[in-house]
């Protein structure tokens, strides 16, 4: 494992002689190649994805009503901004990769931060990039088949196709990978631009006799059910954090293009909604695997195609921007010495964390193997948006600790309290009304101790493991040419 990354200070934005945590400069680092308009289609592509898709059967499941889900549908967007507001400080303040892995290093050490390292590498990222790009693969293939569903083999092919194509597009240059999420992010607000417009026709016309709250369910376990596919949708909102350290001028452009792209979003998200109940009833919207495509199917007639392929957009997007800031995350793990060495080693010529990326997209690969990869998604959910809500904890935690750290971004703390308790809501009360879900979410969250304790604890490794692990690292370092931040690896 490699030393801590060395940390630089630099001097705080009001000219004073506070020193901000980032990290050092070396000749092989990531740069700072990402602008404001990058920034906001990083966060807008990482976020919409196929949630917008297919969320709303779960929200309307859970809630029962059309008015009540648009409530909610509202909520996890305010509940979004609300922790990306947060995150602003945090990332202002601790300026490097890893976002809320790197919060919770600084702030409760080295193993609350790796259970948390342990949740988002080896489960819910690779998962959720595997469910997007089966997505990506079944809308491709759906006009083919247009009464079936497609064959699960080459579906699942063409998502290995999918991943493969933009693991080398984020291997090669950070530009081409923020190109490509760029002119997906434009292709996916076309689409659902395409849907709110033809939604405001439908309103206009008249067709509201859905928009009310009959049949609304009541219990409060239900409602909190509810939020899990409604922020399902929203995730992504932290994803620009992970990449603080490629983005120009952060200071200035991480707040703004949080307030930006998650108002965009929230209002995109809830004017689709309307949209879809302006034709759909609740016992359409319920019975349908895909409600863009019903939706399409009953206005759009011989073009209803348009929403797969848009759909198919997305999601390729979607795919672009997890791949894009989740191998960050494996490379600011390994930096603290939480992961392999090599993960921490940058492409001499491109400039790129060659080897995080390798390693996210073979992850996603193993996944795609696995035929109930929701479930996994499920199991997980709850400890997701718990280690959030601890993250946001940082904010308050070094308030009181450090209060001398300059803040360039400075939060009301009524902010990070009212999002630690709504966290606490959406993460107890589900554990109540599913209980074995939740079960095993422990049990995955749990199987981190003992890796942590066999692998970064336990310091003194016999000698034959310590040159096994060495001669790997200098292996692949001579395959995928990358050095490390200070130097190649040593005997």
């Amino acid at each position: 494992m490699p030393e801590k990354e060395k940390y630089s200070a630099v001097p705080a934005k009001d000219g004073g002689d506070k020193k901000a945590i980032t990290s050092g400069d070396d000749e092989i680092c990531l740069k700072a190649k990402m602008s404001l308009l990058n920034g906001i289609t990083v966060i807008v592509g990482s976020i919409i994805g196929s949630g917008i898709f297919v969320s709303p059967t779960g929200v309307l499941l859970n809630t029962g009503s059309v008015n009540l889900s648009l409530i909610v549908w509202v909520a996890s967007g305010v509940f979004s901004m609300v922790g990306a507001y947060c995150y602003a400080e945090l990332g202002c303040m601790i300026s490097k990769s890893g976002a809320d892995y790197a919060y919770i290093m600084e702030t409760f050490g080295p193993f609350m931060a790796f259970i948390r390292l342990w949740i988002e590498c080896m489960i819910v990222r690779p998962c959720s990039q595997a469910i997007v790009a089966l997505t990506f693969s079944v809308y491709v293939l759906k006009p083919f088949f247009p009464e079936c569903q497609p064959p699960e083999d080459p579906v699942r092919l063409l998502a290995v196709c999918c991943i493969m194509v933009l693991t080398f597009v984020n291997c090669w240059d950070v530009k081409w990978a923020t190109r490509v999420q760029d002119v997906f992010t434009y292709a996916k607000l076309l689409a659902l631009f395409i849907i709110i417009v033809t939604g405001l026709v439908q309103l206009f016309s008249g067709h509201t006799e859905y928009f009310t709250f009959e049949n609304t369910n009541a219990d409060v376990t239900k409602i909190a059910l509810s939020f899990y596919s409604g922020l399902f949708a929203y995730n992504g909102w932290n994803y620009l954090n992970f990449i603080i350290e490629e983005l120009k001028d952060p200071i200035r452009n991480l707040p703004r293009a949080i307030a930006i792209s998650c108002t965009l979003v929230t209002v995109v998200y809830v004017m689709t909604n309307v949209a879809f109940y302006t034709t759909l009833s609740v016992d359409e919207v319920l019975g349908s695997e895909a409600v863009a495509v019903t939706f399409a199917n009953h206005l759009y007639g011989y073009m209803a195609w348009i929403i797969p392929v848009f759909v198919a957009l997305s999601t390729f997007g979607a795919v672009n921007g997890i791949l894009l800031t989740s191998s960050r995350l494996f490379y600011a793990g390994a930096c603290e010495g939480q992961m392999p060495e090599i993960l921490t080693m940058i492409q001499i010529k491109k400039l790129t964390p060659t080897p995080a990326v390798l390693c996210m997209a073979l992850l996603s690969l193993l996944y795609l193997t696995v035929s109930d990869i929701f479930a996994l998604i499920n199991y997980v959910g709850f400890a997701t948006w718990l280690s959030i809500g601890v993250a946001v904890l940082c904010l308050p935690w070094l308030r009181w600790a450090q209060p001398n750290l300059p803040r360039p971004i400075k939060v009301n703390l009524v902010f990070p309290i009212v999002y630690i308790i709504a966290s606490l809501f959406v993460t107890v009360v589900p554990m109540i009304a599913s209980p074995v879900e939740t079960g095993y979410g422990c049990l995955m969250i749990f199987s981190s101790v003992p890796v942590y304790l066999i692998f970064i604890y336990w310091k003194k490794k016999p000698k034959p493991i310590q040159r096994a692990l060495v001669a790997t690292t200098h292996t692949l370092q001579a395959i995928l040419m990358v050095l490390g931040k200070e130097k190649p690896a040593q005997v």
